[in-house]
């Protein structure tokens, strides 16, 4: 007969709630994280107690790893052979522990983060420290549960007879916590649980006296005092770590720099192919070859430079954009009483305290006991030996062992443990000798059981006895710091002329987006001319500029671009340049309206002025345009619905005055540019003019005096000249004046206005590449009313493309 089913049910959310809950108390408790008196998590505690069991001590020979991760998982940890292994293995390496637990033979892995050996191949033993750990466990120091079968028993704690949580530190992810809890100093940190015992109110400023900070296997340079005393007060804080380099001169005038000590838990084989990735994608042009040359005998990376390359600007560079320097943040968190808890660095100290007070009360009261039941037996033994002939009497008298014992416990009044070491005596010890052993002995545990009972009844004795153990442990293990502290962190300041070698090139964008920059040499090659592009497309900027300058293109969807002259594309000037949507994403309707070329952004007279199609205009810092990350276009002008923008320029404030604002429909207004408050990049900026339905803005002009000429060139071909003081200067949100007569019809409409001298000339160029010139001393002045003359043929020549002032110095504009 079958036992019937049962079938609950329950809801899901129920269920997975339960079962999460539990499978997190699991991970959390007894796998991920450590405990806060031996510093070990479940596996590591499980490797050494299995090891120490097995005999495979440090005095003895070396043992097969495998038979060691077979004792684990077959006795304390039913899981994978390779989550045994890995851990044991971590225990074994000398740059990720700063006292290792277990001393291996064969490869173990490397800072490279080559895999270690299979167990098969590699042997293992406790390292004498890790003998500490495990000092006086057989004398029920700790307590011991049932392992997973019932079979055997396990220790949950180890006695850890040093703070290992501070010494080796921790890592660790469970769910919902995460631990990272660096190495420090033994010698320092056994300072510092010494300092505490003395005084258990001592402060984390008096602490870090004698515990300076965390001092890594690796060795590196520590920056931020004040990250490690915030960790040390809340359990959370932030340091730098960063390689220790040094800047060597080599011959032919070159310099080297060379790494000896890395940041913790940097693979070095990822940094070396990072820092060459570097030097063969051009990003760091002063690196000339990239050697690791570590060895038996250290670590030891050698980067070596080109002439006349500053060593000091690349090592900062690499600082700040490899694992050269890295950020630790602290997250000391630790199973304390059965919980998570971030540990402060006296809660952990005080932690560590309770624990090897617990440890020695415990091994005191052992070792009390064992001398009670000794010298109960030596007691009697000595008695025996005053009343020897009778004893022997009695016992030769007996029938048997129990007859024997049971009739010298009657005549004599021996106890049942007395008489069973009677009867069980060596006839040799019966000498003469053996009764002045015997007193020797019972002198010296009586000495003991009166140090032992102190020591029970006295927390100044106990406390002593820990000190003094603390301090011949300090003596047997102490090593120098490895890792420097250094109080403040360095900021790293990165000049461009470091990184990106100074060279003169020519920048070009056209009107379809196509961006690159040329050699002056290939530009003069080419006299300027056969320049690359597409039939329908025309040059929109073209200037000559520094590779450690930057342009700025900005778009008629509000964005700009911001790109460093030294990352556009290289392409000769013949060649067709590189579409800008291939360097940044843009839309699809996207267009540039405008590029400026930047040499620095730190200049304060300088600011960038914006306007758009429904007659908002604003300006806002220049420096307030140099940003970090461009990987995508970034927002400069808020644009309303259907709006777009129209114009962007750099302004001088020293020498720009006022602003000249013209409407497709050609109205004019002028104003102080002073009417313009300073505003932030991403804002909407305020209204310039105002605008008729149907009315937008065309074209916005900088005026130094307000007492210029203009040229106004109309969208049928016509262009006429003249002096701005026929504008009335008003203030700003007006509707302004007319500039041209208005037709019944076909009327003229505005294509640009410009500023010139007499001396420049106009260029008129059309779709179909038509050309006009007209100079400027030509056009004789007109007022408000005139339509100007008409210099192109719109019907046959195409509409107008482009419109250029060649100035008498030669700088188009």
């Amino acid at each position: 007969m079958t036992s019937a089913e049962v079938f609950q049910e329950l809801p899901l959310e129920e269920v997975m709630g339960d079962r999460f809950g539990r499978y997190s108390k699991y991970i959390i408790q007894d796998r991920a994280l450590p405990d806060a008196r031996d510093g070990l998590k479940p596996v590591q505690r499980r490797i050494l107690y299995a090891m120490f069991n097995d005999g495979n001590t440090n005095d003895k020979p070396f043992r097969k790893s495998a038979k060691t991760v077979g004792n684990v998982i077959g006795n304390f940890h039913p899981h994978g052979d390779s989550s045994v292994y890995d851990a044991m293995v971590r225990l074994s390496q000398d740059w990720k522990m700063r006292h290792m637990l277990i001393e291996m033979h064969g490869n173990n892995g490397s800072v490279d983060g080559d895999p270690p050996a299979a167990m098969r191949y590699t042997e293992a033993r406790l390292s004498s420290i890790a003998a500490e750990m495990l000092r006086d466990i057989t004398k029920r120091t700790v307590d011991f549960v049932p392992n997973f079968d019932d079979q055997d028993i396990e220790p949950t704690v180890l006695p850890s007879r040093f703070p290992n949580l501070l010494v080796n530190g921790s890592t660790g992810i469970s769910a919902g916590y995460a631990t990272d809890i660096p190495p420090h100093n033994l010698t320092e940190a056994l300072d510092a649980v010494l300092m505490r015992l003395d005084n258990s109110n001592c402060t984390v400023d008096e602490l870090m006296t004698v515990l300076k900070g965390p001092d890594f296997p690796t060795g590196g340079i520590i920056q931020g005092i004040d990250g490690i005393k915030k960790a040390y007060e809340t359990g959370k804080g932030k340091i730098i770590v960063r390689a220790k380099a040094e800047i060597e001169p080599i011959k032919g005038g070159k310099e080297q720099i060379v790494i000896t000590e890395l940041p913790f838990e940097v693979n070095k084989a990822n940094l070396v192919k990072k820092i060459d990735e570097q030097r063969v994608d051009k990003r760091l042009e002063g690196i000339a070859d990239i050697r690791d040359e570590s060895d038996r005998t250290g670590l030891r990376i050698v980067i070596e430079l080109k002439k006349d390359v500053q060593a000091q600007g690349i090592l900062n560079y690499l600082y700040k954009s490899t694992e050269l320097q890295v950020n630790y943040n602290f997250n000391m968190i630790a199973i304390h009483n059965r919980r998570p808890t971030m540990m402060t660095l006296p809660l952990l100290l005080d932690s560590y305290i309770a624990h090897q007070k617990d440890v020695v009360t415990k091994r005191s009261k052992y070792d009390l006991q064992k001398a009670n039941d000794r010298l109960h037996i030596v007691e009697g033994l000595m008695k025996a030996i005053s009343i020897l002939d009778e004893v022997i009497a009695t016992i030769r008298a007996s029938k048997n062992k129990s007859d024997a014992k049971q009739n010298i416990e009657t005549q004599f009044g021996f106890t049942e443990i007395q008489s069973e070491a009677i009867v069980s005596l060596q006839l040799y010890r019966l000498t003469n000798t053996d009764i002045t052993e015997l007193k020797a002995e019972k002198e010296e545990l009586e000495k003991s059981i009166a140090k032992l009972s102190d020591i029970l009844a006295n927390e100044k004795q106990l406390i002593k006895v820990i000190k003094s153990e603390l301090a011949d442990i300090r003596k047997r293990f102490a090593e120098p710091r490895r890792s420097v502290i250094e109080a403040e962190i360095e900021e790293i300041k990165l000049t461009l002329d470091v990184l990106v070698p100074s060279e003169e090139v020519v920048v070009t964008v056209t009107k379809d987006g196509y961006v690159k920059r040329t050699s002056t040499r290939s530009h003069a090659a080419s006299n300027g001319q056969d320049f690359a592009m597409k039939e329908s497309d025309y040059l929109l900027f073209e200037q000559t500029l520094n590779t450690q300058h930057f342009i700025l293109l900005f778009t008629n969807k509000g964005n700009y671009i911001y790109q460093p002259v030294h990352e556009l594309p290289d392409i000769r000037w013949k060649d067709l340049g590189q579409h800008i949507s291939s360097i940044v994403p843009i839309d699809k309707d996207e267009e540039i309206i405008e590029v400026i070329g930047v040499e620095k952004f730190d200049q304060d007279n300088l600011f960038i002025l914006t306007a758009t199609k429904e007659g908002q205009i604003k300006r806002s810092k220049l420096s307030d345009y140099a940003v970090t990350r461009y990987s995508k276009p970034i927002r400069t002008m808020n644009l309303k619905d259907n709006d777009e923008m129209v114009h962007a320029s750099l302004i001088n404030a020293d020498t720009d005055k006022e602003l000249l604002l013209t409407s497709y429909l050609s109205y004019s207004i002028r104003f102080d540019l002073e009417e313009l408050p300073v505003t932030g990049v991403k804002t909407g900026g305020v209204k310039g003019m105002n605008l008729k339905e149907g009315d937008s803005l065309a074209v916005v002009n900088a005026l130094v005096t307000g007492e210029e000429d203009v040229i106004v060139v109309t969208h049928r071909g016509a262009i006429k000249r003249m002096n701005l003081s026929e504008i009335e200067k008003s203030s700003r949100a007006k509707r302004g004046v007319v500039i041209l007569k208005e037709l019944k019809s076909n009327p003229h409409r505005i294509y640009t206005v410009k500023v010139v001298t007499p001396n420049d000339t106009v260029l008129l160029e059309t779709e179909k590449r038509v050309q006009e010139q007209v100079r400027v001393a030509d056009l004789s002045k007109a007022d408000r009313y005139s339509n100007g003359s008409l210099k192109i043929d719109i019907t046959n020549d195409g509409n107008l493309s482009v419109v250029k002032i060649i100035s008498s110095s030669n700088n188009e504009s």
